[in-house]
């Protein structure tokens, strides 16, 4: 799986459960929205300082962003939505 495609799975779940939207994920992260929509959609490719900033931004590790099971339970049940 493409580690993109789980980190924005990840990223979108945790910041739907925080009920975030991307504009104020963005700002934590000192980012524009549409960056944190590339990232939720997979096609954002982030440095290491950006993953950290974030995982700080929704409160996780930026490990927790990369874990592909807890990705992979939304893919496989076609959810691309909340937790």
């Amino acid at each position: 799986m493409d580690i993109r495609k789980v980190m924005g799975v990840n990223a979108r779940r945790f910041r739907q459960a925080l009920d975030l939207s991307q504009e104020a994920v963005a700002v934590r992260m000192g980012a524009d929205r549409a960056y944190v929509s590339a990232i939720e959609r997979g096609i954002q490719n982030l440095t290491l300082l950006r993953l950290r900033e974030l995982g700080e931004a929704l409160g996780v590790r930026a490990a927790d962003l990369l874990d592909e099971g807890y990705a992979a339970t939304v893919l496989t049940q076609g959810d691309q939505g909340g937790p």
